[in-house]
């Protein structure tokens, strides 16, 4: 029966990672033409509706899905059916008013949300999000309670189904609204309104998944008072919610006190300021990728370490850190350094309309940025695996300070301006990435050894990265008058090259091992593949 479940819990695991995965590269297609689609100034509007969105909901809707599937999970392991169909009614009433009160926010103090950002050209895509917050609430409800039941297939499927309809829908208005001669803020509303019309398709999903599901048997046991369930809940939610939320808090202030630095300390009007920070969102959204592959290996890590930490498995823990550790340097140095050696010419190549020695500044200081947010995630998982669950919320909270002093202070000097935003985004998770490696050092009782761990894949990197620079360089030269194909080929000859180098180099310098593919999907195939022992 433990067997049963444990493979259930990772055949889960694997489920949820494979949606997100899938979730990530679908966000990828939709910004990158959405962006062009919109330009730099539409970008701006577009994502600052979208961090007001993305803060109330993390603050709303976290935390609670994560205590309701626990709860859930626990009642049902107790035979408490009752319990369990109670603690969802009692959820699924807090996050309807917890959506009701972000949607009157959005909806009803929509120029307000917009003034705080000093972009009152967000307005109206603020507007268009706020009825998604409310049908989030009831998809957070729905996902908690089959997710507590060890069914995490409907979350994945309503995620994908928000996705693509962001896609399609979203692109598709977009382009109509443009062409229809409507302003370009109006165009970032009707992208956005795609957004809602996903989390509408994807609530009818998981609501009718919910009811073909539903059984109703002749149980027995006494369930608790809604008051008692309230109270657990929001226990167990806070702490969770809370580091969870935390970015997406300093995010929306940092964009605040940026875009207000550049029109108040600058004087940029409100135009020149959107297409400063147009360009520094579209840079964000390459940035993002390298985090996105990390999702398989940050899931997967808890539950190994755990397990070895429950059997007092010294040797076992210490082998899953440091192979952990060794596979997100392997991953996160080349693709930030790739993304730094390349930045000018990737940023011309995906967005044409921008200006791109600018995208391809901030988008270089933001690959370096990448390296430190992977190494973040990892060590939060190794942390929340050894039970240290409020260490990466402190952390992180000293990093968002940083992050919002830097730029604040930064952005009003005139040479470096819009600079200051990747900077500051470098700088704190730099701080936040040290401090937690740190923490992991002085919680493992096998210390790891980051030297040996990261010198190997460090120095491959760079070696991939030079190499990509200077043969980009040389098919520049030749190339740069080729059109869109000649940019194609410039980028995509010196991408593939480095992936050639790389790949040799880890081979020849036997930087990986077994256990470090064991931590990879399909792991051990490609352990035999390339002979590793």
């Amino acid at each position: 029966m433990a067997e049963a479940k444990k493979q259930s819990f990772f055949g889960g695991a694997a489920v949820l990672a494979a949606g997100v995965i899938v979730v990530k590269i679908i966000g990828a297609i939709y910004k990158i033409p959405l962006n062009n689609i919109l330009g730099p100034e539409g970008a701006a509007d577009f994502y600052n509706a979208y961090n007001i969105y993305a803060a109330l909901l993390t603050v709303s809707t976290t935390g609670l899905p994560v205590a309701l599937s626990k709860m859930v999970s626990e009642a049902n392991t107790f035979g408490r059916e009752n319990q369990a169909r109670r603690i969802f009614r009692v959820s699924a009433a807090t996050f309807l008013t917890l959506g009701v009160l972000s949607f009157c926010v959005m909806w009803f103090g929509n120029d307000w949300c917009a003034r705080l950002l000093t972009n009152p050209r967000a307005a109206f895509g603020i507007r268009m999000l706020a009825p998604a917050v409310v049908c989030v609430g009831g998809l957070s409800a729905f996902r908690g309670y089959a997710q507590g039941n060890f069914r995490m297939t409907p979350t994945s499927v309503s995620q994908i189904i928000e996705a693509a309809c962001k896609l399609v829908v979203g692109l598709a208005l977009a382009r109509y609204l443009l062409r229809a001669g409507r302003d370009v803020s109006v165009a970032a509303g009707g992208a956005i309104a795609g957004v809602t019309v996903g989390t509408v398709l994807a609530l009818s999903y998981m609501a009718a998944d919910h009811l073909r599901h539903r059984v109703r048997s002749a149980a027995q046991d006494i369930p608790d008072e809604p008051g008692v369930i309230l109270r657990r809940l929001v226990a167990i939610a806070v702490p969770i919610t809370l580091s969870s939320s935390m970015v997406s808090i300093f995010t929306l202030l940092d964009t605040s006190l940026v875009q207000g630095q550049l029109q108040n300390a600058l004087g940029y009007s409100v135009d020149e300021m959107r297409y400063l920070y147009g360009t520094y969102s579209s840079g964000m959204n390459l940035y993002n990728l390298p985090s996105s592959m990390m999702t398989a290996l940050t899931i997967s890590v808890i539950p190994a370490i755990s397990s070895a930490l429950t059997r007092r498995d010294r040797a076992g823990t210490a082998r899953l850190v440091g192979s952990s550790l060794r596979v997100t340097g392997l991953l996160a140095f080349p693709m930030g350094l790739g993304l730094w050696a390349l930045a000018e010419p990737i940023f011309a190549l995906l967005y044409p309309r921008y200006d791109a020695v600018l995208g391809g500044q901030l988008l270089a200081v933001l690959g370096l940025a990448s390296i430190f947010v992977c190494l973040m995630l990892i060590a939060n998982s190794i942390l929340q695996a050894h039970g240290h669950v409020r260490m990466p919320v402190l952390t992180m909270f000293v990093g968002g300070v940083i992050k919002v002093v830097t730029n604040y202070n930064l952005t009003a000097v005139p040479r470096i301006n819009i600079h200051a935003a990747p900077i500051g985004t470098l700088t704190c998770f730099a701080v936040v990435a040290v401090l937690n490696l740190i923490l992991v050092y002085r919680t493992a009782e096998e210390k790891p050894n980051y030297f040996a761990l990261f010198t190997k894949p460090l120095l491959a990197s760079l070696l991939m990265a030079l190499c990509a620079r200077g043969s980009y360089a040389l098919l520049a030269a030749r190339l740069s008058r080729g059109g869109t194909m000649g940019r194609l080929l410039c980028v995509g000859a010196p991408v593939a090259l480095a992936v050639a180098v790389y790949a040799a180099l880890v081979v020849a310098l036997r930087i990986i091992t077994k256990d470090d593919l064991a931590l990879l999907p399909k792991g051990q195939r490609l352990a035999r593949l390339l002979r590793v022992k």
